[in-house]
């Protein structure tokens, strides 16, 4: 899909989904060079999101507290490793592991609460065991795919992460300064 029809999507709808934010980011990211429409068409969507016209979907209104249960174990545990040759990796070792156990999911600090203190009372042996065994199957793996490339790293500036962190830090400057001009 191209920025314009995403762009005309957000006006049409009224809401940046993330998937649509992350589109646009992985084209700014691959091209090498916008052109004038695409240029415009952003344009359009910032002066969208600046006057609320379109809304930009938060990426995430709920976590899954088992992610910073497994992500606190495979720290600990990757700390205790002493001497070892192979650097770990905490991510894949997570994600093994994660793989591996229900998930906990909140939406409210309180939730989260319940699900540590559920996961502290029936889930810290199958948590550690899990991460143990992700351990042992990263240390084991075979060095398949050597040019795989990981989640989130990037080699270029995300230009859409940038203008969002633009337009949050200035939308709210922009709507006092016009209610102020009335």
């Amino acid at each position: 899909m191209s920025i314009q029809r995403i762009v005309e999507q957000a006006l049409r709808d009224g809401y940046l989904t993330p998937t649509m934010e992350a589109e646009v980011g992985r084209i700014c990211d691959t091209s090498s060079e916008l052109s004038v429409e695409e240029y415009m068409a952003l344009d359009r969507l910032m002066g969208a999101l600046l006057t609320g016209e379109v809304v930009a979907m938060p990426r995430k209104q709920f976590i899954n507290v088992m992610e910073e249960l497994v992500i606190s174990e495979v720290v600990k545990r990757v700390s205790e490793v002493d001497g070892n040759d192979s650097a770990l990796d905490v991510g894949d070792i997570a994600a093994y592991a994660l793989n591996r156990l229900p998930p906990l999911y909140a939406t409210t600090e309180e939730g989260a609460d319940y699900q540590r203190q559920r996961a502290k009372e029936e889930l810290r042996d199958l948590i550690a065991e899990q991460v143990q065994e992700a351990m042992g199957r990263y240390l084991d793996r075979p060095e398949f795919f050597p040019e795989r490339n990981a989640i989130g790293k990037k080699t270029r500036e995300n230009i859409l992460d940038e203008m969002s962190a633009l337009l949050k830090s200035y939308a709210p400057n922009y709507e006092r300064g016009a209610t102020g001009n009335v």
